[in-house]
């Protein structure tokens, strides 16, 4: 197993360095940065003691407003964690492991991930699993990425109700690569079948779509997928994985590739991350790929054990033959999502998203209820909807953060003709108690 360590330059180090370069001492370094800058940037003060680094820490976690009713989703869910999640994953054999995948030593992280693609396939119902990747947003242009390469095509048609944090990092890591990228509206809420049928031809790679969509709607696309295919194109879906605890599974939809973000699976929400992409695909797209995917083997004396079966990264292949170059699996947030998952259990995942549901069902009587308020989209939802206010949602949201409740997200900071749109989520955690303080609140600022 390799180890990475650091030992300072001492001082002899440090002069044939700076000889090296052509320098007296490192001020010489930095001598092309203005004053002003350096002067700002460079002066670090002294350093701290224990006590006064933990008292200053203290001072600023007071300044937070203390505990919020959250009912933001957006594609991030404040889901309940067992304890026996934090127990298990921190488990030393597991935390401080670095690089853990030579067979002789880590047998156990091996069978972990194993065990994880195995519930993220019958999560999906596709046929084959990666090891992870770093987040849902990654994890779909990855899947688009496959899409381009299997096909030779270089046209992606992305639903506009596919997360827009998804989608900005869509163009990003698209600007620079020609590909013929492609979004087509929703049309009350859902994909827009004859959008989607009058772009698709022989040029199109992929179709991008996204179940419970950004606005929680939820959809089977199965004839849009069967649309796809008629033309040679590939369907790529991206899930919140909680929801098929009682949706349909995209691989019965007849998804080709299926990405997601792992966060409701036993993380916390932690200020962005760190997050959990999952992938899984057919086994005919499996060389297409990428990351890591771990097998199951015997060895010589007939034990049963684990290995990598394919390990398809920038590291292994060399240059331009890599599928990928941001594909590093998050195997410790894999873990953890393996662990919740295994607490659950096949019933009780089910009755989770049936309780998500349940909740949101409540909540949508409750709240539109409220003079003026109504549903967006009369589309059917999982646990989360758009709601139309008779005024602008941000000024809504930021009235009831004053009295410890997040409300929801204000649409209109990504779809600029939305402003009165508010996103609200309900999970198991959000008591009918709460919801009701919540329409409560929203009936008084409005």
């Amino acid at each position: 197993m390799s180890h990475t360590s650091f030992i300072a330059a001492g001082a002899q180090e440090q002069k044939a360095m700076l000889d090296a370069v052509g320098a007296k001492s490192f001020d010489d370094l930095f001598a092309d940065i203005a004053a002003e800058y350096q002067t700002e940037s460079f002066q670090i003060p002294g350093g701290r003691s224990e006590l006064e680094v933990l008292q200053s820490l203290r001072r600023l976690a007071a300044r937070n407003s203390g505990r919020l009713v959250n009912f933001c989703g957006a594609g991030f869910y404040d889901h309940f964690i067992p304890a026996a999640v934090d127990a298990l994953a921190g488990r030393g054999e597991f935390f401080t492991a670095y690089t853990p995948y030579q067979p002789e030593a880590a047998q156990g992280t091996l069978q972990a991930i194993y065990e994880y693609q195995t519930a993220i396939v019958r999560l999906t119902g596709m046929e084959i699993a990666n090891a992870s990747l770093y987040d849902g947003g990654t994890a779909l242009f990855e899947g688009i990425m496959m899409a381009l390469r299997h096909t030779g095509r270089n046209r992606v048609l992305v639903d506009e109700g596919v997360n827009p944090i998804y989608r900005t990092m869509l163009r990003c890591y698209m600007r620079n690569l020609s590909i013929d990228y492609v979004e087509i509206p929703v049309a009350d809420g859902t994909s827009d079948r004859n959008a989607f049928r009058s772009k698709l031809d022989k040029e199109t790679a992929a179709v991008v779509v996204q179940n419970p969509n950004f606005f929680g709607c939820i959809d089977d696309l199965s004839d849009l997928v069967t649309a796809a295919h008629e033309t040679g194109a590939l369907a790529v879906f991206s899930v919140y994985p909680v929801s098929l605890g009682i949706l349909k599974a995209p691989g019965t939809m007849g998804a080709d590739i299926v990405t997601g973000e792992g966060q409701s699976l036993g993380l916390p929400l932690s200020f962005g991350g760190p997050y959990l992409g999952f992938m899984a695909t057919r086994k005919a797209l499996a060389r297409r790929m990428p990351g890591r995917v771990v097998g199951a083997t015997t060895d010589a004396q007939g034990r049963r054990g684990f290995v990598l079966t394919l390990q398809a990264r920038e590291q292994h292949i060399r240059r331009e033959k890599a599928t990928s170059n941001i594909c590093t699996n998050e195997a410790l947030c894999a873990l953890r999502a393996h662990i919740f998952l295994s607490l659950m259990g096949k019933q009780g995942f089910v009755e989770l998203a049936q309780l998500c549901a349940a909740r949101a069902a409540y909540a949508k009587d409750r709240l539109t209820a409220i003079p003026g308020v109504r549903l967006k989209y009369a589309a059917p939802f999982f646990n989360e909807f758009a709601l139309d206010l008779p005024r602008d949602a941000s000024d809504v949201v930021s009235a009831l953060i004053d009295k410890g409740i997040v409300p929801g997200f204000p649409v209109g900071r990504y779809y600029k003709n939305m402003p009165n749109v508010l996103l609200a989520a309900f999970t198991e955690k959000r008591t009918p108690e709460e919801i009701d303080v919540m329409a409560a609140n929203i009936r008084a600022v409005l």
